[in-house]
This record gives structure tokens, C-alpha cells and sequence, in this order.
């Protein structure tokens, strides 16, 4: 990489906004088995506008609850530990997108291809049995970061990625490297790394590419979720081209792309998740 893309690349990620801390508080504490539900309580309510979203969700027609929720410690009884945790790393994630963007990108339907990427790594996790579901919805939902880096700070290289990917039929990464020098692996990686997530995370985001998979469980998850989203359509994250599993996947998850998918089961609650979740 030239040294002027390098220095570029490094001021983007710098300029990007913090990860709330209030969110990092919330991933460790979940991470003990002995945390309280005050304890996380505590740590949320610092945060009114994730308060707010919280409750809002627990109280929308998708989770149906038996009663009006007023409260996060009632959320927590309600959801679960997990549910709500997701939702305080979801909405944060949200909070970090571009309302407006020049190269015209669908925040909403990247959003979607997101966090239904964040919701089948956790299930293939929970199911494989190969990785931590929390940690794999969390390395789902941040996988494709490096394009809203590269969305803000090199838009128009960004637009040209979108057009090429599209009129030459070839995988958004190899555009992103024509047009910009880099692809939002390589910037995605770098942005996790400035929110201090775990070393296992950085490296899942870093080598996401077939081309260029490190054999991990987390990694297998996050890989097979990112192909299973953009295969059924789930959102759109600037093209649909999707890979088939190379060995290393297939023998982690025990079977092909398709045996996954029915594997997984009902993916109209997935959709159905990750669409409420997108309207945060």
C-alpha cells in the first residue's frame, strides 16, 4: 500500500466516532455468568437514548410480551440477558451510520445485511457449536464496517465500486480495490482494532474473503453468515455475489451453503428480526 493511502486510511478510521463505552460495559459484563440483572441495568440506564430504543423494541408486536414494559430491569426479565445485550450493541452500531451518504448507498438495506448476518452467525455458533454466539453476532454485525469508513471518507471511489461490481459482475471487495486501493476488509479491521475489540474479532473481519479465510470457528460462522444473507437477498450490502463453502467451512458446520439454510430453519424470523432491529 502506498504510504499517501495508508496515512489517508488511518486518518478515516481515526475520524470515526467513538464505540460508546456504555456498549463495551454492557459486552464485559454479560461475559460473567455471575452478572445481575442490576448490574446491567446500571450500566444501560447511563445511556438514555439506548434506554429509550430498548424499551421501545420489548414493547413492539414482534416479541408479543404479555404486558406493557416500563422498565429495563423488566426488559431483562422479559428478553433475556442476550436479547438485550444485542439490542444495546445494534443500537450503537446504528448510531455510528451516516444519515446521508453522496454515493448513493441504501443505508437501510446494508443495515439489514447486517444484522442478519450478526443473527445467522449466531445461530450457526449456537449450532455448530464452533464459536461464542455473542461474539459471532457481534463480528457479524461489524463485518462490513470498513464500507461506511471508506463510504465517508472516499465516496466517490466508493459510487465507482458499486457501478463496477455490478456492470462487471465481480465481488464488491475486488471492486473496492480497483477503485479505491483497498478493500473494506483491510478498513474494517483497522476500525475494530480503534474500538479495542478482541484480537479473534479484528482477525474474523480482516480475512472475511474466500480467498483468504483463516480456519477459526468464529471465522467459519461469520464467513457462512455473510454468504447465506446475501444469497437469500437479506438486505444488500453493495452486491449479491455470494461463494459456495470451501472445505475448511463445510467441515467446521457439517455441510454445504444449502444444508445450512435448512438447517437454520424459520428464516422469516430472522428477517423479521433484523428488519425491526433496522429501525432503531
Amino acid at each position: 500500500m502506498q504510504p499517501e493511502l495508508a496515512q489517508k486510511l488511518a486518518h478515516a478510521v481515526d475520524s470515526m466516532p467513538a464505540f460508546p463505552k456504555s456498549v463495551q460495559k454492557v459486552i464485559e459484563l454479560t461475559r460473567n455468568v455471575d452478572c445481575t440483572p442490576k448490574a446491567l441495568v446500571d450500566v444501560i440506564e447511563l445511556d438514555p437514548v439506548i434506554t429509550v430504543k430498548i424499551l421501545r423494541v420489548a414493547n413492539s408486536a414482534h416479541y408479543n410480551l404479555p404486558k406493557q414494559v416500563t422498565s429495563l430491569g423488566h426488559a431483562i426479565v422479559y428478553l433475556g440477558f442476550n436479547t438485550v445485550k444485542n439490542l444495546s450493541l445494534s443500537i450503537a452500531a446504528i448510531g455510528v451510520l451516516p444519515k446521508t451518504n453522496t454515493a448513493d448507498f441504501d443505508i437501510q438495506k446494508y443495515l439489514i445485511h447486517s444484522l442478519s448476518t450478526a443473527t445467522i452467525a449466531k445461530r450457526l455458533a449456537a449450532l455448530s457449536r464452533q464459536a461464542d454466539p455473542m461474539d459471532c453476532f457481534i463480528a457479524g454485525l461489524l463485518h462490513d464496517f470498513g464500507k461506511i469508513v471508506l463510504l465517508q471518507f472516499m465516496p466517490i471511489e466508493f459510487k465507482m465500486a458499486l457501478t463496477v461490481c455490478k456492470t462487471d459482475n465481480i465481488p464488491f471487495n475486488a471492486a473496492l480495490i480497483g477503485t479505491a486501493g483497498v478493500d473494506h476488509a483491510l478498513v474494517g479491521a483497522m476500525l475494530a482494532e480503534k474500538w479495542r475489540f478482541s484480537a479473534e474479532l479484528v482477525t474474523t473481519i480482516r480475512h472475511q474473503r474466500v480467498d483468504d479465510l483463516q480456519d477459526t470457528g468464529m471465522t467459519a460462522c461469520v464467513f457462512a453468515a455473510n454468504q447465506i444473507s446475501k444469497k437469500l437477498e437479506i438486505g444488500f450490502g453493495g452486491n449479491h455475489l455470494f461463494d459456495e463453502f470451501p472445505p475448511s467451512v463445510k467441515a467446521r458446520l457439517g455441510g454445504t451453503l444449502d444444508e445450512s439454510v435448512a438447517l437454520l430453519g424459520d428464516m422469516d424470523s430472522i428477517i423479521a428480526e433484523s428488519t425491526l432491529l433496522a429501525q432503531l
